[in-house]
């Protein structure tokens, strides 16, 4: 094990584990861990959904292992189950956990989607982003994974690139996101209750140079591959870093960066919804919704029931 994931295994996921037991309380943590691995176990009876071969086809991204697989699968299946016009396939980025066995039932799950592997994944970053041109970026993505979202999507080939977070579930058909899909020309993203950038808008504004764009949520995240700048992006980690430490929201903080001064697609709110309250995920009247921080709850309660 690399001296970088032996931080993140002995630091910040023992970290994240007390912060979060503090947060919910133990007797409800428990809860919440028993209704988890009832969607573990459930998410082992879903299988893709093809409506036609005949039909139009889509494609997301995923980066997923072994740890977040089962909400990769449910978040797929979600977006088939919605989507009956259209036919929607994925490529799954492997986050470096992804062993011959997962692999195998992942094929099984759904066949038409692709599993890229990370052997795939090192040969191209090794090429476009050597360790000697790029030394910051490599080294963090070794301790923080969210930065593969960036890295480990973008350096395959293509254009524009519709990434998905796992921890989602679609409850009825994304007009807004698939005509983004069919005709990218902007960036699209979620939009935030609040903005989650943990960096400062003057220092990030200092080092774009331009206007950053406030509440924006990676949840889903469409951006053109071949417009981002990694020189940038080497100097935003090191500068950010070294003025206003490390946070667990710099892959967002970057985005936001990456796409400063643009024209971008904000997804409406309503529709789209981040951290959705237990009434919401009771009622279901949006489309997504995206299961970050206090939602996680009612996420493994009772979201994925309505799905299962």
């Amino acid at each position: 094990m690399s001296p970088g994931k032996l931080l993140y295994n002995l630091y910040y996921r023992p970290l994240g584990f007390l912060r979060k037991l503090f947060e919910v309380g133990i007797f409800n943590y428990v809860d919440i861990r028993r209704s988890q691995s009832k969607m573990i176990a459930g998410s082992l009876t879903i299988n893709e959904i093809v409506n036609g071969l005949d039909k139009a086809t889509y494609e997301v991204y995923f980066l997923t292992g072994k740890r977040y697989w089962y909400q990769t699968a449910f978040c797929l299946y979600s977006l088939q189950k919605v989507c009956t016009t259209i036919r929607i396939t994925a490529k799954f980025i492997d986050d470096g956990s992804i062993n011959e066995k997962l692999k195998k039932q992942i094929i099984k799950q759904f066949p038409s989607s692709i599993v890229i592997t990370a052997a795939d994944t090192e040969a191209l970053l090794d090429a476009g982003l050597p360790w000697q041109s790029y030394p910051r970026i490599r080294a963090k993505r070794e301790t923080y994974p969210h930065l593969k979202k960036l890295t480990d999507v973008h350096i395959h080939s293509g254009d524009w690139k519709l990434v998905l977070d796992s921890d989602m579930l679609f409850f009825k058909y994304p007009k807004e996101l698939l005509d983004w899909i069919n005709n990218p020309s902007k960036p699209f993203f979620l939009k935030d209750p609040i903005t989650s950038y943990h960096y400062s808008f003057n220092l990030m504004e200092e080092l774009t140079g331009k206007r950053i764009t406030p509440n924006l949520n990676v949840g889903v995240i469409g951006l053109n591959s071949k417009k981002i700048n990694w020189d940038a992006l080497e100097n935003w980690i090191a500068e950010l870093e070294k003025k206003e430490g490390t946070s667990y929201l710099l892959e967002q903080a970057l985005s936001a960066m990456i796409v400063a001064g643009e024209d971008i697609i904000i997804a409406d709110p309503s529709v789209y919804m981040v951290m959705p309250c237990e009434q919401e995920v009771r009622q279901l009247t949006s489309a997504l919704h995206h299961y970050v921080a206090q939602s996680k709850e009612w996420y493994y309660k009772l979201a994925w029931k309505s799905i299962a």
